[in-house]
């Protein structure tokens, strides 16, 4: 029984002992060993693309764990060829995870073994590394488990757009290999080119295994097209061939401007000498990667080892798909140690026991947490700043390369944020600027920047429809020479046309094809005819076509060359009713009696100025009445003969005959308008007037207008056609009783020639309906269709437009209408400003003289009987005012003039007069030799012996206090 406790005690102690060693062994273990985490490779292994990404993948893994030998986990690299085969690729990456259990994928080599194996791995949740499969539809697959750890081929079309919007090219055709690495693009390149109005007419897909008579066909299919602008987008194998051939059928000349995508520029150092020199001035654009020295030891180190691994592959070249490889190999390792994982293994889902090889796999246990981890992990790699954005490798700046010589040049960058620009580290703002390129040599050797487009080669003669009509021939005149059947067209429109050709940059070679039946009848209307360059028929209409918006569903105007509108034709007539009172018309009646009124107003102004000191407004109430309105009537006719003595009465003469002048001169010369001038006015002025009366209308025949008359509400028993100047004229004298019109509708370029021979007999009348004028009609989407419209602003804008409007229609000008028209009548409101002057002269001279005449008597205020009202003494002050001023100079005598000084005069107790302030009173007697009263301007009585009259002798007599101061009548 004692020796139990025993027996359990050594037990416990050698169980601890067991543990101990367990613990410490496990320790041991976790502090001195890595841990191998496998991942796969597929690459095409016997391949030099294979062998040179595999060659970067290896040295990164070296290079990574020699800086990072404290890195707990080890990449073990599963490489498995994929035979350069979609099948093959899917085939490795299915052995990979079912077999091998890889943690991650690089590779495929290429976009479509990338599509089938992205499958796989999002299933497994296994991630895919691609360095070299580009294509954006990739990315629409939407697996989070696929990082394109390169540049996706769409972020190169901002930089390829650009470079076309800078050249200002209008149409461009892509060609592309016809697979998923060719298609995947398109759709964003399309995108961007419409952005900047740039349109693809055609697009050109050539199969990867095409042979060279099949890539010659679609180039000669192409050379029948009008566009110049190519931008290719495929790889070496195919696009070395079809340079080739393009520049043997004569595509690589000046006319011709090419554009490949990084697809061949990534690998341009690895083709033959002679597919350089068939490129020669083609552009390319390709990611930047900045030169370092880290890079450029590892492009060393690189050489010197892929030599000595393939030494039949001495030849070969670095290029970035290398340097993407090397990053993606150093991100992979990152994240696989940042996730701090031992355990690295799969877990098998539940599957049916007749499930395939593509069902019957695990589930990786980490995939989330690498997932997580690659998402997340940045460093400075070989190709710059490295990292993932929603699994996509953040954009480069792209170089802008011009081939030129035996390889390739830099004429400048672009960059999301600056576009271009010929250094990156230029501080600018976003430019699409040619300027910000260097100097560029374009195909066939030329310096001069092809246009983008050409008359195709089966097409060297552009086919210019032209209508044949009877009317308006001025526009455009059809005739065919009957010795050499040849067509000959004249016209305004023609000739504009040919000047707008000449104008152009570059020549065009043409003929007029009339647009008629072999008898020489037109075929249709103008909506048939410009229906045919839809057609193909014609290549362009020329003639009197006026842009409206239906039309311009089947071609492309140029800008208008001719005034715009449709407008209406209506006779006009003398309204002029001449009678017993046009005298009255030339002014309003406000006009009218505001001049009375101030005829009125003046002569009371000069009465009170003048009744106190002039003979001539002084007399009987009435005669003074008399006298004052007619001087101021007698203003009109400057026949006044009545002196003026104040000052401020002549100030104010002086502006109101300035007034009457301008008053009737302007009168004159409208009654001179009313009396000799026909006073022409339409007979019609409104639409809904026509329309209500049921009066008939018309159009000229093929004209667009009949739509116009339709919707604004015209029967169709009221419209009738014409068809030239002459037809429309004898329709209006028919009258609408006989089935004439009392209206016609048409477009004012047409109007304005039929005023130019009937002038004296119609006028144009508003509304006037909204069109844009004549223009030229091409096809949709012509490149011809810009520059045309540009050399029509430089044809309208200069001389040779009035040039050729004189040649066609001054022959039948017009005088100015606004000439034949005479005024309204004249309103107060051209001539309130005179009358305001004339007013305010006047209250201010009043004022002046009113406040002088208070002051001269304010002893009536200031001395007057206390007793007296104040009534009263504005009574005497009246009295005073309406008296004769004999203290004023124009009544002292003139001849035999006694001057006598009085006294001041004491108030009278009959008038209540107040007494003078000063000690003496003036009173001037006009008294002759005798003392009797002298005439105003000489003596009465002259001495009939002629002798000199007496000296003038002043008498001055003292004035009593009491005196009365007489007033004199």
């Amino acid at each position: 029984m004692r020796q139990r406790p025993t027996n359990l005690v050594s037990f416990s102690f050698f169980l601890s002992l067991f543990f101990s060693f367990i613990f410490f062994k496990h320790t041991a273990i976790s502090q001195n060993t890595t841990i191998p985490v496998n991942v796969g490779v597929i690459l095409n292994v016997n391949g030099e693309f294979g062998k040179m990404s595999l060659s970067c993948i290896n040295m990164a893994l070296s290079d990574f764990y020699a800086t990072n030998s404290h890195y707990k986990t080890r990449l073990i690299l599963n490489t498995r060829h994929s035979k350069s085969d979609d099948i093959g690729a899917a085939a490795a990456a299915l052995d990979l995870i079912k077999n091998v259990q890889v943690q991650a994928i690089i590779g495929p080599e290429n976009s479509m073994q990338t599509n089938f194996v992205i499958d796989l791995g999002n299933k497994s949740q296994v991630p895919i590394l691609s360095f070299s499969a580009t294509s954006p539809s990739l990315t629409s697959l939407r697996s989070p488990y696929f990082f394109q750890a390169t540049q996706n081929d769409s972020s190169q079309v901002g930089a390829i757009t650009s470079i076309i919007q800078a050249f200002g090219w209008r149409e461009v055709v892509p060609i592309y290999v016809d697979n998923e690495f060719g298609e995947g693009v398109i759709p964003y390149l399309t995108d961007a080119l419409q952005a900047i109005s740039t349109s693809v007419p055609y697009r050109s897909a050539i199969s990867p295994v095409a042979s060279d008579d099949q890539i010659v066909e679609e180039l000669y299919n192409l050379m029948t097209m009008q566009t110049r602008v190519f931008i290719v987008h495929m790889l070496p194998s195919l696009g070395s061939r079809l340079f080739t051939k393009a520049k043997q059928v004569g595509m690589m000349n000046q006319w011709y401007f090419w554009i490949f995508t990084d697809g061949l520029t990534n690998f341009f150092t690895s083709l033959e000498p002679s597919v350089i020199e068939s490129m020669q001035g083609v552009f390319g654009v390709r990611p930047y990667v900045s030169k370092t020295k880290v890079l450029d030891g590892f492009r060393l180190r690189w050489k010197r080892k892929f030599q000595q691994e393939n030494p039949s592959l001495a030849d070969t070249e670095l290029n970035i798909f290398g340097l993407l490889a090397y990053d993606a190999t150093m991100a992979l390792a990152m994240a696989f140690d940042n996730i701090g994982i031992t355990n690295f293994g799969f877990y098998m889902t539940y599957v049916s026991t007749n499930a395939t090889d593509l069902e019957a796999f695990g589930v990786s246990r980490n995939g989330p947490k690498l997932l997580e981890s690659l998402s997340v992990t940045k460093f400075r790699g070989l190709t710059g700043d490295y990292m993932f954005v929603d699994g996509q490798l953040q954009s480069l700046a792209f170089q802008i390369l011009n081939v030129n010589g035996d390889g390739e040049r830099g004429i400048g960058f672009w960059t999301l944020k600056k576009g271009l620009t010929k250094k990156l580290n230029l501080t600018s703002a976003y430019s699409t600027s040619k300027s910000h390129l260097g100097s560029i040599i374009w195909p066939g050797d030329s310096t001069s920047i092809p246009k983008g487009w050409e008359i195709p080669t089966n097409k060297k003669i552009l086919r210019i429809g032209v209508p044949v009509k009877n009317g308006f021939r001025e526009f455009v005149k059809v005739i065919i020479d009957p010795t050499t059947n040849k067509t000959i067209a004249t016209g305004y429109c023609i000739d504009v046309f040919n000047a707008v050709m000449q104008a152009l940059p570059y020549a065009i070679n043409y003929e007029f094809i009339p647009f008629a039946l072999s008898y020489g009848i037109s075929s249709g209307s103008y909506n048939d005819m410009i229906y045919q360059v839809k057609l193909g028929k014609f290549d362009a209409v020329v003639g009197d076509i006026t842009i409206v918006a239906n039309r311009s569903q089947f071609v492309d105007f140029t800008l208008p060359y001719t005034e715009s509108g449709v407008s209406m034709i209506v006779p006009i007539k003398d309204n002029n009713k001449k009678n017993a009172w046009v005298f009255l018309k030339p002014l309003t009646w406000d006009l009218w009696i505001t001049s009375a009124c101030f005829f009125l107003f003046i002569g009371l102004v000069i009465w009170v100025l003048e009744h106190r000191i002039n003979e001539d407004f002084r007399g009987p109430p009435e005669h003074q009445v008399g006298t004052s309105f007619w001087f101021s009537f007698s203003t009109m006719v400057f026949s006044h003969r009545e002196r003026v003595i104040s000052n401020l009465a002549r100030f104010v003469v002086i502006v109101w005959c300035f007034v009457v002048l301008i008053l009737t001169q302007s009168y004159t010369a409208s009654l001179t308008s009313l009396l000799t001038v026909q006073r022409l006015q339409p007979t019609v002025s409104d639409v809904t007037e026509l329309i209500k009366r049921g009066e008939n209308v018309g159009f000229k025949q093929g004209s667009f207008v009949l739509g116009i008359l339709k919707e604004l509400g015209f029967k169709e028993k009221n419209l009738r056609v014409y068809g030239s100047v002459e037809e429309c004229d004898a329709l209006f004298k028919n009258g609408t009783a006989n089935g004439g019109i009392a209206a016609a509708f048409d477009e004012v370029p047409y109007i304005n020639l039929f005023l130019g021979k009937y002038c004296s007999k119609y006028t144009m009348v508003e509304p006037t309906f909204n069109t844009a004028g004549f223009g030229f009609a091409f096809p949709l989407g012509s490149p011809l269709v810009p520059d045309v419209s540009r050399a029509i602003l430089n044809v309208t804008e200069g001389p040779k437009m009035n040039e050729i409007k004189d040649a066609w229609f001054k022959k039948n000008s017009c005088p100015d209408p606004s000439t034949l028209v005479s005024s309204h009548s004249l309103g107060l409101n051209s001539f309130w400003g005179l009358f305001l002057i004339a007013g305010i002269v006047s209250i201010l001279a009043l004022i002046i003289f009113m406040a002088i005449f208070v002051y001269e008597h304010r002893e009536v205020f200031k001395k007057s009987d206390p007793r007296s009202s104040l009534w009263s003494r504005i009574r005497t002050l009246l009295r005073i005012f309406v008296s004769k001023d004999l203290s004023a100079h124009t009544f002292k005598e003139k001849t035999g003039i006694q001057v006598h000084i009085l006294g001041a005069a004491t108030p009278s107790p009959h008038n209540h007069y107040p007494a003078s302030p000063s000690g003496y009173s003036q009173h001037t007697c006009f008294c002759g030799e005798q003392g009797t009263p002298s005439t105003e301007y000489g003596d009465p009585n002259p001495d009939p012996s002629g002798q000199a009259p007496q000296d003038i002798v002043p008498v001055v007599e003292p004035t009593s206090p009491n005196q009365e101061r007489p007033i004199s009548p």
